[in-house]
């Protein structure tokens, strides 16, 4: 494992960033705070850890804050074969005990809220709460066919990638988050698009969604138009029967990266109520 500095975050909000070598590949992840507590946060298709650094910076010190770039994304490497749902789910788990992570809440946003229902459904020793941000559901994501089929088709093109923010974000966002956000798509590995596009997200891990004991929460946003919050309501939030579901006015896909306040406030206020 090999850990660097990075001061991206400003002066004092420095965070770490490290490889760890699990499964045969290499994982990059970053690191903020301490505490007793960690957050572990996963992000969306075709974005990075990134996503995560104004949420990590304003809760680094009250916990530890760990974001993972998922194989094929980011960072991390992007090996031939290993993208299904339980794949992606087996490195989390595994960079977790690489971490020695004890108590922990684990965030996923879109694509990897159904990576991090799947680890949830195995009920991993110290999981306390599971928040999903805009979830791909358990069951096959209603990705239109003309969609999935564009996706495929324009993959690594710029211009694509632009159209792709216009249609996942909602708020204003700083030019940096822009090129953030525009970057991560472009930088994606082909062979992570194409199975999450034509496998990962058909599956269908709906039969293990009664294995998940721990108090679940979800957020999207009214005006999201990657995951509607119509399929939450009606592909997730009946099979996970006592999880809460709240709403952000106005809100794209992008939660983390468009109303990272709210995203705080959520986490904040789950996880006063499931320690209370």
């Amino acid at each position: 494992m090999v850990i660097t500095a990075n001061s991206s975050l400003g002066q004092n909000d420095k965070y770490k960033s490290m490889r760890i070598s699990i499964n045969n590949i290499q994982l990059n992840v970053i690191e903020q705070g301490s505490g007793p507590l960690t957050l572990v946060l996963l992000h969306y298709f075709g974005g990075s850890a990134m996503e995560w650094q104004s949420v990590m910076a304003q809760l680094s010190d009250r916990y530890r804050c760990i974001a993972i770039d998922l194989r094929g994304h980011g960072d991390s490497d992007s090996p031939e074969t290993g993208y299904s749902v339980d794949d992606m789910a087996d490195d989390v788990a595994a960079v977790l005990r690489e971490k020695n992570t004890v108590s922990f809440v684990l965030i996923g946003h879109s694509m990897s809220g159904k990576v991090a229902m799947a680890l949830a459904a195995r009920q991993p020793s110290g999981l306390q709460s599971l928040l999903l941000l805009s979830p791909s559901p358990p069951l096959p994501e209603p990705i239109p066919d003309e969609d999935r089929q564009k996706m495929l088709r324009t993959y690594g093109q710029r211009e694509a990638a632009e159209d792709t923010f216009r249609q996942i974000t909602e708020k204003p966002l700083p030019e940096a988050a822009h090129a953030q956000i525009v970057a991560d798509n472009l930088r994606t590995a082909n062979v992570a698009w194409n199975a999450w596009l034509l496998e990962g997200s058909k599956e269908n891990i709906a039969g293990q969604m009664p294995f998940i004991t721990v108090p679940v929460h979800l957020l999207v946003g009214t005006n999201d138009r990657a995951v509607k919050p119509g399929v939450s309501e009606t592909m997730t939030m009946p099979y996970l029967p006592t999880a809460t579901f709240e709403t952000v006015a106005g809100a794209g896909h992008l939660l983390p990266w468009e109303t990272p306040d709210t995203v705080v406030d959520f986490i904040q206020k789950k996880i006063a109520l499931d320690f209370a």
